[in-house]
């Protein structure tokens, strides 16, 4: 299958599916949701895989959403913003969802829908250079996979969210459980790779069960009745322009999103 945003190979019983926008920093386009649907597909129906790794070409895993691709142009009002964040919900969560285990193997920026994605993988290596976050906050926007709380505190979830921090290192990632592991300069997709095939050693149904099992426990302790609520949020969020987020909107369609960054950080700093 031939894809225009991401690559798919196999490396003997593992995929590894990679983000292919390097000069985009991996951000998430319409495109690539489709692509990425389209990619677990084949490797959920394909016998032969039996772990899959997902990684990003470039200097980043992935920067979040593309904010200068139009991807918000048709999410206008309630009925439509719902419709495409429940997308957007799904297909991240197909990578929790998965019955084969996932690992993602991330560098640089792991931000906003890229840092969800890692999230969302069943483990998680990183580079010692990788920087997470999510700054959705920062210009009035939403997140749309609320996952951070069911890996870490109150506290150090609602500091990360609601300050919009995007500069969380890879040692605070480690010891706050975010990563399982960082890796040798530059071998974070090296050590992914490994990863997968130690688990693809495993007795394949076991592992299966066993993942389902895993998943289980969360959805009984309320996770995907809470995850439904914070896309609730989000559609409350994202229906509704607030004057930051016009103004925002206004910058980055006359000067580009850089100027509405860069006034989004001047803005933060005052």
């Amino acid at each position: 299958m031939n894809f225009e945003t991401i690559e798919l190979t196999l490396d003997g019983p593992v995929a590894c599916l990679t983000l292919n926008r390097p000069t985009k920093l991996n951000s998430i386009n319409a495109t690539m949701l489709v692509e990425l649907n389209k990619a677990l597909d084949q490797i959920e129906q394909d016998d032969n895989i039996l772990a899959a790794v997902l990684a990003g070409n470039g200097r980043a895993f992935c920067a979040g959403f593309d904010l200068a691709a139009g991807i918000e142009a048709n999410r206008q009002g309630i009925k439509e913003w719902r419709k495409a964040l429940e997308y957007d919900l799904e297909i991240i969560m197909r990578f929790w969802n998965l019955s084969k285990p996932t690992i993602a193997a991330v560098h640089g920026y792991v931000l906003a829908a890229g840092f969800e994605l890692a999230l969302a993988c069943d483990m998680t290596v990183c580079d010692p250079d990788s920087k997470f976050g999510e700054p959705e906050l920062r210009f009035g926007s939403s997140i749309v996979a609320l996952l951070l709380p069911w890996y870490t505190n109150p506290k150090r979830a609602k500091k990360m969210l609601l300050t919009g921090q995007d500069r969380m290192s890879a040692e605070e990632a480690l010891q706050i459980g975010i990563v399982n592991e960082i890796s040798e300069p530059g071998e974070y997709l090296t050590r992914g790779l490994e990863l997968a095939r130690e688990v693809a050693l495993m007795d394949q149904d076991s592992v299966r069960m066993t993942k389902r099992a895993i998943n289980r426990s969360y959805e009984i302790m309320g996770m995907n009745q809470a995850l439904k609520m914070g896309v609730d949020t989000s559609v409350q969020i994202e229906s509704i322009e607030t004057d930051l987020r016009r103004e925002f909107n206004r910058i980055a369609g006359e000067d580009g999103l850089k100027a509405a960054l860069a006034w989004r950080e001047q803005r933060l700093s005052k």
